[in-house]
């Protein structure tokens, strides 16, 4: 059996992941000996609907205004076209803008993967749950200020959710897309700024080295034609990629590929390593490590996702590369050629999105930022995969990779120097027998990164450590009976230091653990699936704390705490 194309099958944009074949495990070890009465004794034809541990974005109080960004059923692969205009009321300068989705759907569906588009800028990127016979709701909410810029014109609107609706599948997915805008407080007035007859001019952010990690950019660009033209006064340059595993084949499953001479159904000539790249014209400008997104049909098991998805799994976070020591170069007024791969996939081989968006912070005072890139250090990329048969078949990987790039631009407040070092590393062990109905992986990545920026005042360095873990095994036993254990983990760290002292430091730990079982092959109605499913998000620093942690079982919501 080729349990790893029954997992998922994506087809274009779309994921069509996790098994609908039907199958039944042991009672999760874990669950309760005795069951509250409301809990039933297996999944239904109704469960809660899907909630995450993740918390709201706050919302600043004062006046605010909302607009409808997209309003749409999708049953196929037609994206819907709409079209934005900013808010009146509001102003133009604004304190937070929120992303909010709202999502329904009914019957039998597999989950999907979906973008939306605001004047050719990704703001949004997201998967869906699996829905109930009876319907599901759910709702998804993001903080797009960055995209501010994009979002001051008219422009015109893409979303697409792909689907597929036959006699099987019914689900049709319906979702409403609103932009919630909080207007900017209004400056203060001082004799500086009061001008008889005169309105208080607009307050901008200086740009200046305090600033730079938080202000909103001044421009939001996308590539054309592969190529990026920068403003010729740029001082900040931030590429964010949406990447994503997709595609309808293995690299939904990347993390579980294996060498060509391992007997396995999802194969890599170089193991399960990947690295997303990015160049500008053909030189290594950054690194990262991708995340482990298990989307919510994922591991053969949706009855692990019904009600608590894996993290990240609606809210698709870009990764972001400092491409500021290219500013010299990038700032010429020319375009130029920004590439994104994705390295450790099979030559010729799709499955991999990664749309990019550029961020860019200007020099108000200057018409041409000049500078140079001083220093390019890229480490050999380590990979190494190693399998071991047995009646227990094995694969060891290590990999890892470093990149050092520095560089400076002469602004109108001085000369600034930025220095950014990535490091990456990846370690996993992955364990299945013939015909796969043991399947087990232990997976590892890190990706940790310095950055300095040196200029008017004493040097700030911030450094961000992520660490990205998944273990679990399925067995499939006696009966066609499926059962995963899998734990998931989410964790990061940071710290900004000024003259060696700490001025900020945040940590984050968001810990996914399921484990569920059904019957497959089987109706529906045959399954017998149980499963208890639980997720803790802890975030805590200089800025404050939050902690959330959620438990169901068999479909049903057992714990909501909250608390720090």
């Amino acid at each position: 059996m080729k349990r790893r194309i029954v997992m998922s099958m994506l087809a274009g944009a779309t994921l069509l992941a996790g098994s609908l074949l039907g199958a039944t495990p042991a009672q999760p070890a874990d669950a309760p000996a005795a069951q509250p009465a409301d809990v039933p004794a297996e999944f239904g034809t109704d469960w809660h609907d899907p909630i995450t541990a993740a918390p709201p974005v706050d919302r600043p109080s004062g006046r605010s205004c909302q607009v409808t960004v997209a309003e749409a059923q999708f049953r196929d692969f037609t994206p819907y076209k709409g079209a934005y205009v900013p808010p009146e009321g509001c102003g133009a300068r604004w304190s937070k803008v929120v992303l909010r989705m709202d999502g329904k759907v009914k019957g039998r569906q597999y989950d999907r993967l979906g973008y939306l588009h605001v004047g050719g800028v990704e703001i949004f990127r997201t998967s869906t749950p699996e829905p109930s016979p009876d319907g599901i709701q759910w709702s998804v909410e993001k903080d797009v200020t960055r995209y501010s810029d994009t979002l001051r014109r008219a422009q015109d609107v893409e979303m697409l959710i792909g689907n597929v609706v036959d006699d099987t599948y019914t689900g049709i997915i319906d979702v409403k897309v609103t932009l919630t805008f909080y207007a900017a407080p209004a400056p203060a007035l001082t004799s500086a700024t009061k001008t008889p007859g005169r309105p208080a001019p607009t307050p901008r952010s200086p740009i200046g080295i305090a600033d730079r990690p938080t202000a909103t950019p001044d421009r939001v660009l996308t590539l054309q034609n592969g190529t990026l033209t920068t403003p010729r006064n740029s001082e900040r340059i931030v590429a964010e990629v949406y990447a994503t595993g997709s595609g309808g084949g293995c690299e939904e499953y990347w993390y579980l590929s294996v060498p060509d001479q391992a007997p396995y159904s999802c194969k890599a000539s170089g193991g399960p390593y990947r690295e997303v790249q990015i160049k500008v014209d053909g030189q290594l400008a950054g690194i990262a490590a991708p995340f482990p997104h298990v989307w919510t049909g994922g591991w053969s098991n949706p009855f692990l996702w019904y009600v608590v998805p894996g993290p990240r799994a609606f809210d698709v976070k870009p990764i972001e590369y400092d491409l500021t020591p290219f500013a010299g170069l990038l700032n010429d007024g020319r375009p130029h050629r920004v590439e994104v791969s994705v390295a450790g996939v099979p030559e010729g081989q799709s499955g991999w999105s990664a749309p990019v968006n550029v961020l860019v912070w200007q020099d108000a005072k200057r018409v041409h930022v000049t500078g140079k890139l001083t220093a390019h250090q890229a480490g050999d990329l380590a990979n190494s995969s190693t399998y071991t048969p047995g009646s227990e078949h094995r694969v060891d990987t290590l990999g890892g990779h470093r990149l050092t790039v520095a560089g400076y631009v002469d602004t109108s407040h001085g000369r600034v120097t930025t220095t950014v070092r990535r490091a990456l590393t990846n370690t996993s062990v992955h364990r299945w027998t013939d015909g796969e109905n043991l399947d087990a992986l232990d997976a590892t990545w890190t990706d940790d990164q310095a950055t300095t920026v040196d200029g008017r005042g004493p040097a700030r360095t911030t450094r961000a450590q992520r660490t990205y873990t998944m273990d679990g095994t399925t067995t499939i036993g006696a009966g066609d009976r499926l059962r995963t254990v899998l734990t998931l983990g989410d964790r990061a760290m940071a710290v900004a230091t000024q003259e060696g002292r700490r001025t900020a430091w945040s940590r984050l730990d968001d810990t996914y653990t399921g484990d569920a079982a059904w019957t497959m092959n089987v109706p529906r109605d045959q399954r017998h699936a149980v499963g208890t499913t639980r997720e803790r998000y802890r975030s805590y620093g200089s800025g404050g704390c939050y902690d959330r942690a959620l438990t169901s079982v068999q479909g049903v919501l057992t714990e909501d705490r909250g608390g720090c």
